[in-house]
């Protein structure tokens, strides 16, 4: 399992390298291609830090299987979104500024930007029952239903959730998430959104512009930039 504990390292040291990092909290996740649970990031680790063997296997249950570090309580957001989701194979929770910042406003996202049109329409749904840690399998099963069929979820007063079928899809959502929310902020503190674009355009927009193969050029792009990175340090 050494390719999925790489993707999941680079996953967290991608968000850490594009500010999504929050000391040691925020947490990657992958399925494990043999049904056992998900491959995800050990608690007390900074995304920027993470390396294969920081990446353990969590049974559905939260039992760890392989790995010698210690697992994060929120694991019920990765293993409930994956037992009611076949199409999900990974799962980001992080806590971006922005994103956090606008979830707060309860004003619906609006595709002004290319990034938004990956979410919206419809808006982004959002998760209220708590604005506390998801630590129980009842809370990640509430904040499964809320996701839906949705790639992303705001859990206000908390964070994100991001889903996608591999792990680049699910940390570029992430991504473009924070990046959608931080143009709508700068347009709302200028008197705006005047325009955005219609559903059918935006619609068009999230195929002509985050198709597979183009997520997949991004994720390559942001893998050398770590790569890059890590050799300079």
């Amino acid at each position: 399992m050494s390719d999925v504990r790489e993707v999941v390292s680079l996953g967290c040291r991608v968000l850490a390298l594009e500010g999504q990092d929050d000391y040691i909290w925020g947490h990657v996740s992958a399925r494990d291609p043999d049904g056992r649970g998900v491959w995800m990031k050990a608690s007390g680790r900074g995304f920027e830090e993470v390396t294969p063997d920081d990446v353990l296997l969590v049974g559905w249950d939260g039992v760890v299987l392989v790995g010698s570090g210690k697992r994060h309580s929120e694991y019920p957001i990765h293993t409930e979104i994956m037992l009611r989701r076949p199409d999900v194979n990974a799962v980001v929770h992080s806590h971006p500024v922005h994103a956090l910042a606008f979830a707060s406003l309860g004003v619906p996202l609006r595709p002004i930007s290319h990034e938004a049109t990956v979410f919206v329409p419809p808006d982004v749904p959002r998760f209220t029952l708590t604005g506390d840690l998801i630590t129980t399998a009842d809370l990640g099963r509430a904040l499964a239903e809320a996701l839906g069929d949705r790639p992303a979820i705001f859990l206000v007063n908390h964070g994100i959730v991001t889903v996608g079928p591999d792990v680049p899809t699910a940390v570029f959502r992430a991504l473009l998430l924070e990046q959608a929310c931080r143009k709508q902020l700068l347009a709302m503190a200028a008197g705006g959104p005047h325009s955005w674009s219609s559903d059918e355009e935006a619609l068009a927009k999230r195929d002509h512009c985050y198709s597979p193969p183009q997520v997949q050029a991004a994720w390559e792009l942001l893998v050398r930039r770590v790569r890059r990175q890590w050799s300079d340090s």
